[in-house]
């Protein structure tokens, strides 16, 4: 077959893949198979050293069951496994096809003329719909039970350390003329509360300058329906004398977490959140860089899974004619690692800002798309 047939063909065969038929479902069916079982060793591994790692942690300063550290690791592990799905697809697709090329199924179904893109294009499809899956509904409760591990290992931690933390914590609004740089000592997770806090009033002229007006202290402050409540503060203007306040509202752009999580990480934002609290955070004049990245990183997940399925796949077929199982299958698994390390170093190019967030996010989906598609066709040719 011609490189020009094979590129030709393609189209036809997207068509036929959307009518499945009982090859396909068949592929689809032992794809799936392998998939659980790649899913299930890469989950027992995580969660194997976040039971270590917990109980190391947070169970050598206290006294944890092995019940809780148990839900504490449940909390964890989902998040680190929706990291590692892409290697879930990568491993899960190899095993499926080298396990259809040991039983010479896929030998017949060259044999009697079917192409390749009949198979590959099904499992890639299922890959790109289990990727939306994922990032609409999985990601998300992973995110938010990440979250939740962030909160209550903190909770632990500050029992051991008298339940504040001894880290400063530094704040910034911004709301039009009007800008804030809020400073607290030690903040009381478990009671939602800044203590020691600083609240330094500027604001910005005409010409863009910014001119100190106001300080006010307070032992502690909170924030909730959009205001920061202040109590027993004492607040002085520039040029005036000191005054006191019992109780002191001011206005706030943040979420109600965002002052006590030091707005939360990326990684704990859940996708349906993160448009919103970019908004948040851009208006209270933070960058927004990490938010953004990770933002277009979920985007790309499912042409990530995509690229992974047929990258595998690809590989697979090349197994049956060269006869060379041991080596393609190293480096099919060589080259996932590349993904992963160059998904590494393009996501801190970005949050370096080096590149766009989009550019960091979709460059290593892209490439390997690409090279999934070139090894595909070029096995296809012969």
């Amino acid at each position: 077959m011609s490189g020009f047939g094979s590129i030709a063909d393609a189209p036809r065969h997207v068509l036929s893949a959307l009518r499945l038929g009982r090859i396909e479902r068949y592929v689809l069916i032992q794809l799936t198979r392998s998939l659980g079982v790649a899913l299930a060793v890469i989950a027992a591994l995580v969660m194997l050293i976040d039971f270590v790692e917990i109980s190391r942690g947070l169970g050598s300063d206290t006294d944890l069951s092995g019940l809780r550290i148990f839900g504490l690791m449940l909390l964890k592990s989902p998040a680190v496994i929706v990291q590692l799905l892409p290697f879930v697809f990568l491993f899960g697709t190899l095993a499926a096809f080298v396990g259809l090329n040991r039983r010479s199924e896929l030998v017949a179904m060259r044999a009697a003329g079917v192409s390749a893109w009949r198979f590959v294009l099904p499992a890639a499809g299922a890959a790109l719909v289990l990727g939306v899956l994922t990032v609409t509904v999985i990601g998300p409760v992973a995110a938010s039970g990440d979250g939740l591990f962030q909160r209550e290992r903190a909770r632990i931690s500050g029992s051991v350390l008298g339940a504040e933390e001894q880290q400063a914590i530094w704040l910034r609004e911004g709301e039009g003329p009007r800008q804030m740089v809020i400073r607290a000592g030690r903040q009381d997770r478990a009671n939602a509360r800044l203590l020691d806090v600083t609240f330094f009033i500027y604001a910005t002229d005409p010409q863009g300058r910014r001119q100190f007006t106001e300080r006010i202290d307070a032992p502690s402050a909170s924030l909730s329906a959009g205001r920061w409540r202040l109590f027993d503060a004492v607040g002085a203007q520039t040029g005036q004398r000191a005054v006191r306040y019992a109780t002191l509202d001011l206005p706030s752009a943040l979420a109600d977490e965002e002052a006590f999580e030091r707005f939360a990480r990326p990684q704990s934002t859940p996708f349906w959140s993160l448009p919103g609290q970019i908004r948040r955070i851009e208006a209270a004049g933070f960058s927004s860089t990490a938010y953004r990245l990770r933002l277009q990183s979920l985007l790309s997940t499912p042409l990530a899974f995509a690229a992974m399925t047929i990258l595998a796949a690809a590989f697979s077929l090349r197994l049956m004619r060269l006869g060379d199982l041991a080596r393609m299958a190293v480096a099919a698994v060589v080259l996932g690692f590349a993904f992963f390390f160059l998904n590494q170093f393009s996501a801190a190019m970005g949050s370096a800002e080096v590149v766009p967030p989009f550019v960091a996010a979709w460059l290593p989906a892209i490439l390997t798309a690409l090279a999934a598609f070139t090894l595909l066709f070029y096995t296809e040719d012969g």
